[in-house]
């Protein structure tokens, strides 16, 4: 059975797009069927045309589909990639979250692979916290946490963190990275698939 993963990510700025674009290519390779979808932006369009990144990130990415409640039941698995904001998840992701109530109700959330990413200005910017406060989310709804844990060797060459990975603003992209965001999406595929079993 072809496992279904949606990779949610929100991107004020394309870290977290890149992120989301490197786990859905690490799980095709893997044999998932990927969906890559944004969460839906929030923020006045005032405020993000008043910032040349900002509205350059959300030209970029107007032509990937905006997630929804249905692609929640369309999935059996999921990774979230969002920015850090005060050691949490952005507003615009919590903003979704919150839109999921009937899902959770009815239990079409649960027993689902779930596995979440982020990003921060510095090393030290709340990551951890983030990443924990979504799994928090995830145990309400019932599905099954994947943390990468240190089941892989490329986890210690980009910090070593087990429960996601996180990704410092403006750093590049470069091999180790996409290694660590890799072997996150492919157990994250592999824990799903025996799931689904």
């Amino acid at each position: 059975m072809t496992v279904k993963l949606a990779v949610i990510y929100y991107s004020t700025y394309g870290t977290n797009h890149k992120m989301a674009e490197i786990a859905a290519e690490a799980a095709r390779a893997a044999g998932a069927e990927v969906k890559v979808l944004r969460i839906a932006e929030t923020a006045p369009a005032d405020v993000v045309n008043s910032q040349d990144a900002w509205k350059a990130a959300a030209e970029n990415q107007s032509s990937v589909p905006v997630a929804t409640p249905a692609d929640m039941e369309w999935a059996d698995a999921y990774i979230f990639s969002t920015p850090t904001r005060f050691g949490s998840a952005t507003s615009q992701l919590r903003a979704f979250i919150d839109t999921l109530g009937g899902q959770w109700f009815t239990g079409k959330l649960s027993n689902k692979a779930v596995s979440a990413m982020t990003s921060a200005q510095n090393a030290h910017g709340g990551q951890e916290a983030t990443i924990l406060g979504l799994y928090t989310s995830f145990m309400h709804w019932g599905s099954v946490i994947v943390a990468p844990g240190y089941t892989d060797a490329a986890l210690f060459a980009t910090g070593g963190n087990p429960y996601g990975y996180s990704h410092t603003q403006g750093a590049e992209f470069d091999d180790k990275a996409k290694a660590s965001i890799g072997h996150q999406a492919k157990r994250t595929v592999e824990i799903a698939a025996k799931l689904k079993a």
